[in-house]
């Protein structure tokens, strides 16, 4: 190795230090991490602008700025709430419900919002039971997981992803989608014959949920009936956006710009809502992988995994899969995926079919996340509310759970892209 590889190595182990051990914010490593990069003369600003994925970028943008007006609305209470009546305060049912909205608001939220929307109500509904909320906040972390990795939109390593290798709404439904739904099934099954045998809940109790009013959560019904409209052509617009020949960035800012000028709301608001931390981590982070790739590191780690692999796509499929969870259980998976797309890039350049391993990153970091209470933001969001309202989840307890629901959502993964692609 060079100089420069060697430097470039260095920057990018010290600046990933930084992030996992969280001594600095996790925006501020990045940014010195690339600043560091053009200091050494390894980047300079044009080359590092080149490494910034704009399409991810105004996804996360366009995304964020669009939920931001939606929940002013008082539509996600809405649903929360109506969900509850609707189970007739059947504590069981509404786990499930709980669960299905949890995973069905994190394909198309950021994983963050939803957990910071609907937890709160669960905990609320559980008091009215008299009920623990631990149990419900668990599958609600779980869910968040498993369905931000369903789609091109769920998880920000999804859309990093779709992004780098082209890959459309569809492509995402059919090959994380499908296992993501198989995954949340067993995993409700699981959690019936964990606790929901064992509940109990007074009539007395039931009847005070089924007394609750949703329409006292609406805020503002004509912009509930704009968002609904608006989020069934978003979900169009993203599906077909191939055909369309339109950048799914371009959809997420149109969408957000439409419900905007619309919704009439503060824009000053919206967008000091916008989590622009994680937009200027996402930028720096681009340049100091990028940084690698400038000086062909990645070129040389690509080249070992293919020679240790033998080129052969079903061992490099399991590995990328089952390393992507095991780390993505501990650490961000957002660096580690910004870090195997340029690899699996590379790989691709050899002629090999790159396509079962893009899925193979995709699962295995989305679900990761689910392995332990640090495992993503969502977890450690989640958690947090539950201490904040007295009820603590602990890393030991969720371990216990979380851990073991994540081996049997990977060995679920790992048969289906064997049967798919083998």
């Amino acid at each position: 190795m060079d100089t420069q590889q060697i430097i470039s190595i260095i920057i990018f182990a010290v600046t990933m230090a930084a992030i996992m051990t969280e001594s600095l914010h996790r925006s501020l490593a990045a940014v010195a991490g690339a600043i560091l990069l053009i200091i050494f003369h390894i980047l300079d600003l044009e080359s590092f602008a080149s490494y910034i994925d704009l399409n991810t970028v105004g996804i996360l943008i366009g995304m964020m700025l669009f939920v931001s007006v939606v929940k002013t609305s008082g539509l996600f209470e809405y649903i929360a709430i109506k969900s509850a009546k609707i189970s007739k305060g059947n504590p069981w049912l509404i786990m499930v419900m709980f669960f299905v909205i949890t995973a069905c608001l994190s394909s198309f939220l950021d994983n963050v919002t939803t957990v910071l929307l609907v937890g709160p109500m669960t905990i609320a509904v559980t008091e009215l039971l008299n009920v623990n909320p631990v149990p419900y906040l668990i599958t609600q972390i779980l869910a968040s997981n498993i369905g931000g990795t369903a789609t091109l939109i769920g998880d920000p390593p999804n859309i990093m992803i779709g992004s780098s290798a082209n890959l459309s709404f569809m492509d995402f439904i059919v090959n994380t989608g499908i296992p993501s739904f198989i995954i949340a099934v067993v995993t409700l099954l699981g959690f019936y014959f964990i606790y929901g045998r064992h509940f109990y809940v007074s009539d007395e109790n039931m009847k005070a949920v089924a007394k609750l009013d949703e329409r006292r959560a609406i805020k503002n019904k004509k912009l509930i009936i704009v968002s609904v409209v608006l989020m069934v052509l978003l979900v169009l617009a993203f599906i077909f956006h191939s055909q369309l020949g339109v950048e799914s960035s371009t959809i997420a800012i149109t969408a957000a710009v439409i419900i905007i000028l619309i919704s009439h709301e503060d824009m000053d608001e919206i967008i000091s809502s916008v989590e622009w931390s994680t937009i200027v981590f996402f930028i720096g982070l681009f340049g100091v992988v990028g940084g690698m790739q400038e000086t062909g590191v990645i070129d040389i780690a690509a080249n070992f995994i293919l020679d240790i692999t033998d080129g052969h796509t079903t061992l490099m499929l399991l590995l990328i899969l089952w390393v992507s969870a095991l780390l993505s259980s501990f650490l961000d998976n957002i660096p580690f995926v910004a870090t195997l797309i340029p690899l699996i890039l590379t790989m691709g350049e050899s002629g090999i079919d790159i396509t079962p391993l893009w899925w193979a990153l995709s699962l295995g970091a989305c679900l990761g996340g689910n392995g332990t209470l640090v495992g993503s933001s969502a977890n450690v969001v989640l958690s947090g509310i539950g201490k904040k309202n007295g009820y603590e989840i602990t890393f030991k307890n969720y371990l216990k759970l979380g851990f073991p629901m994540m081996i049997i959502s990977i060995i679920i993964s790992t048969i289906y892209l064997l049967i798919k692609y083998a």
